[in-house]
């Protein structure tokens, strides 16, 4: 067995380097990483990328910076050497590559040469540092700008190649990179040529910071995203002497444009591409009322901080962040998120739409193609069921141009919005006679449609089908709205207003009703009657395991107390004690919204749809339910015409 010798030495500075470089350069998409950055920090305003087998052979990084002299080239490829630190200051960090080690870390696991020509200067010059040997500089023709050529990374250590993945994964890592500076930096040219395909290129965009950022977005996050994302751009401490000013702009999708992952979602701090706990929790707190569960928000934020507000260096890939206070941050995420999706009001992607054209014209297809094989079977028969159409009775209906007048009277009642009770108007015929509320399945044409009313932002109603759909018509194409679900957001958004406001309107129950509950339900119940209490649902115990429930919210008038009673338990239950106060409040309310808003399998005349119609137009968030689904759906009316083959 070998012994040791407790000597304590200096390690050569090759093998200081190589230490550096496995810190600093994991892969190829690492090196990529480190020398977009100083171009960028060079005044780039067109930068070129080169990969073959993935990077492994070579990476060339070309851009038209400023460019370097031959004594900086010499400095640059000290390790610890940077122009980004005149005054030493590490609390005030304003560039990408200060930490002065990509170069020589680079160099000292590749074939790295560097060739640089400063704007004004006639001719540049090149140096090449092949496994960490400089050799001398010597002058080169070149264009303005800096080239650097990084072959055959890894070589000086091998180890580090036994980890190296496919030439696709490494070619997919690079994009990554790549697509994130490019979304920070619209006005900026890139191109990737990776030796597999053609090469992708990312034009600089033109125009104001919003515009450019849009267009950009949408060539690198799809056209849905461009088409469905909302503007932010929010400032804390302005006006505060002890608070820094920070801001965020961004663009951040409506929450019914959503993925089964959060690869779509990029951050920002200071321009930096990173991945931080702090502002991922704060992006999921802001969505958390309007996704369903296990759905995540497509969005692109840049966080601008002072410089001394956040650390960078805290990961050798500047990849995580540190902020002075996480919570100031978080509270300006939430807060421009929330707002932006409430200023949508019912706004929706109108990718479902798209989406549900799409099926259409699959299934039609199919159709059509079964039709087909049908008529051309050996018998020569033809099935029924696809020429066979059902006409439905004429249906006396309550007219359309009895809506506007109705709408306006109970607005001026009711404060521009009506309480859920307010869903069954009563339909007088000529004779003073109350008609029975006539099917809303009826045919379209039946009355004359209101075309102020079709002005409307969601049209309208033409009709009801199977007892919950509504169809609206707008002057560019059809909604298809599910009642129950823009009801039930509709309830929600009044009682958490009402809760927020202490105006929790409460009915007195002329009968008392008892619940049954077991003893676990009985204790989880009575524990929380206090909270229960501002929700305005009073009760009290009544004997073993039971309760008695003497007042409800007025807007739940039409509830089963039972049910309800029931489904808060098992709210309860569900909740424990890991749920934050707030979430417990929402995930209730959100509850007994349910049991208020209109049932699907009901009826509704002209009147009530368009009420509804109305009051989704009105309510921030309707475009999705409380459980995050859409709402409605709409179908323009040029892709209904190419269903029909009329465009």
């Amino acid at each position: 067995m070998p012994e040791f010798v407790n000597i304590i030495r200096k390690l050569p500075d090759i093998t200081i380097n190589r230490i550096a470089a496995g810190e600093v350069i994991e892969r190829p998409a690492s090196a990529v990483k480190e020398l977009v950055e100083n171009a960028l920090d060079a005044g780039a305003t067109h930068i070129d990328i080169t990969l073959l087998e993935g990077g492994k052979k070579l990476i060339q990084v070309q851009d038209d910076g400023f460019g370097m002299s031959a004594d900086d080239l010499m400095i640059a490829i000290e390790r610890h050497a940077t122009s980004k630190l005149p005054d030493d200051e590490l609390l005030t960090i304003e560039h990408f590559g200060f930490r002065g080690e990509a170069l020589p870390s680079i160099g000292a696991v590749s074939e790295m040469s560097i060739s640089s020509r400063q704007q004004n200067a006639d001719n540049g010059h090149m140096v090449q540092v092949f496994g960490g040997t400089i050799k001398p500089i010597m002058p080169a023709a070149c264009n303005k700008g800096t080239l650097i050529r990084v072959e055959n990374i890894f070589f000086a250590t091998p180890a580090r190649l036994k980890f190296m993945k496919s030439e696709r994964a490494e070619n997919m890592a690079v994009m990554d990179v790549m697509k994130r500076f490019a979304m920070a930096h619209p006005f900026v040219s890139f191109s990737v040529q990776t030796g597999v395909g053609k090469p992708v290129r990312y034009v600089a965009e033109q125009g104001d910071q919003q515009a450019a950022l849009k267009k950009r977005l949408g060539t690198i996050m799809g056209a849905d995203f461009r088409d469905n994302a909302l503007w932010l751009d929010a400032t804390r401490g302005a006006n505060d002497a002890h608070r820094p000013q920070i801001n965020l702009t961004g663009y951040a999708a409506l929450p019914t444009l959503n993925r089964g992952n959060a690869q779509m979602q990029y951050l920002f701090v200071n321009g930096r591409p990173v991945k931080d706990k702090t502002l991922i929790g704060a992006v999921k707190a802001a969505y958390m009322d309007f996704l369903p569960s296990g759905r995540h928000p497509l969005l692109a934020l840049f966080l601008t901080v002072p410089p001394d507000f956040v650390d960078v260096n805290v990961h050798p890939a500047k990849a995580e962040v540190r902020f002075q206070d996480a919570g100031y941050v978080r509270g300006l995420i939430i807060g421009a998120i929330k707002q932006a999706i409430t200023e949508a009001r019912h706004r929706a992607a109108n990718s479902l739409g798209e989406g549900a054209v799409a099926m259409f014209s699959q299934q039609q297809m199919t159709e059509i193609s079964n039709r087909s094989t049908i008529n051309n079977s050996s018998t020569g028969e033809t099935n029924d069921k696809y020429i066979a159409y059902d006409t439905p009775p004429d249906v006396p209906r309550g007219g359309f141009d009895r809506f506007k007048t109705y709408s306006q009277n109970q607005q001026k009642t009711h404060g521009g919005s009506l309480p859920s009770h307010v869903y069954a108007p009563q339909v007088q015929s000529s004779l003073g006679h109350e008609l029975e509320t006539p099917s809303a399945d009826a045919r379209a044409d039946a009355a004359e449609i209101n075309h102020a009313v079709q002005n409307l932002p969601l049209g309208a109603a033409r009709a009801q089908l199977h007892e919950n759909y509504i169809i609206a018509q707008s002057q560019t194409g059809m909604f298809i709205i599910d009642q129950h679900a823009a009801h039930e957001r509709i309830v929600y958004e009044r009682m958490k207003n009402m809760f927020h406001h202490a105006e929790m309107e409460r009915q007195l129950l002329l009968i008392p009703e008892i619940v049954d509950l077991n003893a676990e339900e009985f204790a989880i119940i009575i524990s929380a009657q206090q909270e229960l209490e501002s929700f305005g649902l009073s009760f009290e115990s009544f004997g073993d395991d039971s309760i008695i429930v003497r007042e409800i919210p007025a807007i739940l008038s039409r509830t089963s107390v039972q049910t309800l009673i029931k489904d808060i338990v098992d709210d309860l239950m569900e909740l424990g004690q890991d749920f934050k106060v707030k979430q417990k409040i929402d995930h209730i309310l959100a509850t007994m919204a349910c049991h208020g808003s209109v049932r699907s399998g009901r009826r509704l005349n002209a009147d009530e749809m368009n009420q509804l119609l109305r009051d989704m137009e009105a309510t921030p968030h309707s475009g999705q339910c409380n459980h995050g689904r859409p709402t409605y759906v709409e179908l323009k009316l040029s892709d209904i015409e190419k269903l029909f083959e009329r465009r």
